[in-house]
């Protein structure tokens, strides 16, 4: 087993990425302010018999930007960057909330390269008017008071007896999502605001499909999530907590992504 961390140039930005272990091939998709450390204490598991590769997406972690809006299907397309570099043909796909709709963008383009894609706190569907209104809002406001907005954002996503049972991961948490660019930030929010819906990726392709859902997740309505996963013809998982499984559930998060991967 070998881990190896590289770079590689994406339209004159480079793309950070880390690629572990062999087997079936696992591409692990981080979240909006996050990077590829939050599957730090999940790799070690999925590597015993797969090959993990996390990536920094465009304006997260070490990854550069490139202008003001990342799109899902720009973020994609550094996604299918990486995966030709490391000629892999074929993987699956575990996107956490911003992570799952990129992973839905290159599942519409590239569905011959998916052996399965799980949605991991996130969404098939598009953002409604009032999210897409609480986004351009936060687009205007973090110029002027970063450090803050980050802050409420990251504490919104846990419940009181979660900020004080995973306070250390929370914090350490904060902490990579304080080290994103203003720029990163707005280019992400404005790319999520303005996505599709692509339920039809889900209904319409044979991969297989895992939804896992945080019952008191404050992002995604718990109902509309099982909803969406009965009509996508999609497995689902749900876990107690909030928005942050990978935090709140690692323990179960990994077993049932070991199971879903044997599935694949």
């Amino acid at each position: 087993m070998y881990l190896c961390f590289m770079t590689l140039q994406y339209k004159n930005a480079t793309i950070f990425f880390t690629d572990e272990g062999k087997g079936t091939a696992v591409v692990l998709i981080h979240g909006f302010l996050e990077n590829s450390t939050m599957w730090d204490k999940i790799t070690p598991h999925l590597t015993k018999r797969n090959r993990v590769i996390t990536i920094d997406l465009l304006g997260h972690g070490k990854s550069d930007c490139l202008g003001y809006v990342h799109t899902m299907e720009l973020f994609a397309e550094t996604v299918s960057a990486v995966l030709k570099h490391l000629r892999i043909r074929k993987c699956i796909l575990v996107g956490h909330s911003l992570g799952g709709y990129v992973a839905l963008a290159f599942a519409e383009k590239y569905p011959q390269k998916i052996k399965g894609l799980c949605l991991l706190n996130s969404t098939s569907s598009e953002d409604d008017e009032e999210r897409k209104t609480l986004r351009a809002r936060a687009n205007k406001m973090i110029q002027n008071n970063f450090t803050n907005m980050v802050r409420m954002s990251f504490a919104n996503l846990f419940g009181p007896k979660s900020k004080e049972r995973h306070k250390e991961e929370l914090d350490l948490a904060l902490q990579e999502a304080l080290q994103t660019s203003v720029q990163g930030y707005i280019a992400a929010n404005e790319g999520m605001r303005n996505r599709p819906n692509r339920n039809h990726v889900l209904k319409n392709n044979n991969f297989k499909k895992l939804i896992v859902i945080g019952k008191k997740d404050p992002v995604l309505d718990y109902e509309k999530s099982l909803e969406e996963a009965a009509k996508t013809n999609s497995e689902v998982v749900v876990f107690p907590n909030g928005h942050m499984s990978h935090i709140e559930n690692t323990e179960e998060l990994i077993k049932t992504l070991k199971v879903f991967l044997k599935k694949c």
